[in-house]
């Protein structure tokens, strides 16, 4: 037998029935409330969208202060127009909302990339092949959506008749499988500004030899571009990953400020080596060790799954569950083949 009943306490979930922009009312969405009672004031997402209950109305236009279960409202207050269908649920924080919108928007942009990938490789490689035009695909991860369009601007402005380069996919956050996926269908170049990938895309572009070139600085990013654009690749500085730590506790010592206590996660750290300071997969710090100690020994290096102690050169803004990713820089000569 069927349960009919709902219970009206609990946190209002329900399926939006339409949704549309209306003038000098914005998004408006015709939510049928299932579960819980609706309110205005609550924080809600739906689909890829977020946004706080501004008034609630019935189907004659009336304010309501509430909806039921089983009752028909249109809702303002979203920050978009969700689709039909999409699930509409309260939610405690606006943080968190934004957090599951955002959450969304990512993957549906990762879906799109992923179904247009093949055609748009296919228009490429014919064009090329045509000798109409020839492009150079990118896929790019930014820390902030200003460095995002600063750099999507400077890439429009190198573009000529016979070359330019073509962002096949760019978004805010570390990079993704399917940020590498994508490249390596397209063969494209793989950009990280001020971001890293996550380990399983790590993984996934060693298994498929896709390159990811990570930068800080925009007009050095632009510069390789170019380079890349026009076929000028000379020899360059390459960066060799060696190793990642865990900053599992912080010290405070006279001598050295504070120090790291650290496991090696992958890889190894040397003493001398250049490093890299990652909260949350965004770059906070670039510079150089200052100690690399196990127990009270300064060692030249320590391995895998080993503990150590590490102080950075004039840096001491470290907190527990930063990584610190460590590289040396050589002298290459650079292809894109």
């Amino acid at each position: 037998m069927l349960e009919l009943k709902a219970n009206p306490d609990r946190d209002a979930e329900g399926t939006v029935v339409e949704a549309k922009v209306e003038r000098g009312r914005g998004s408006v969405a015709t939510v049928l409330v299932q579960r819980g009672t609706l309110r205005v004031g609550d924080v809600f997402v739906t689909g890829a969208e977020s946004g706080r209950v501004r008034a609630l109305l019935n189907d004659k236009g009336k304010q309501l202060e509430s909806a039921l279960p089983g009752q028909p409202v249109e809702v303002l207050g979203l920050n978009g127009t969700p689709m039909a269908g999409d699930q509409f649920s309260v939610v405690e924080t606006e943080s968190r909302a934004r957090e599951i919108a955002e959450y969304r928007s990512r993957r549906n942009r990762d879906k799109q990339a992923a179904v247009s990938a093949r055609g748009s490789v296919e228009q490429m490689l014919t064009a090329i092949a045509a000798g109409e035009a020839e492009e150079l695909p990118i896929v790019i991860k930014t820390d902030v959506h200003g460095s995002l369009e600063a750099i999507r601007t400077a890439l429009d402005k190198l573009g000529t008749e016979q070359v330019k380069a073509r962002i096949l996919t760019g978004g805010v956050g570390a990079l993704s499988e399917s940020d590498i996926s994508l490249a390596a269908a397209s063969q494209a170049m793989v950009i990280g500004f001020n971001v890293r990938a996550i380990p399983q895309a790590r993984d996934l572009a060693k298994r498929d030899n896709v390159e990811i070139r990570y930068h800080s600085i925009i007009y050095e990013l632009i510069d390789e571009v170019k380079a890349a654009m026009g076929g000028l690749l000379s020899p360059d500085s390459q960066e060799d990953f060696i190793g990642y730590a865990e900053i599992r506790q912080v010290f405070s010592v006279s001598k050295s400020g504070k120090v790291a206590g650290c496991m090696v996660t992958e890889g190894i750290i040397k003493r001398g080596c250049k490093v890299r300071l990652l909260r949350d997969n965004v770059v906070i710090h670039e510079g150089s060790l200052k100690t690399l100690r196990r127990f009270k020994d300064e060692v030249k290096e320590v391995r895998e799954s080993t503990e150590c102690g590490m102080a950075f050169e004039n840096y001491s803004d470290i907190q527990e569950g930063d990584m610190i990713e460590c590289f040396e820089i050589t002298e290459v000569a650079r292809t894109l083949d």
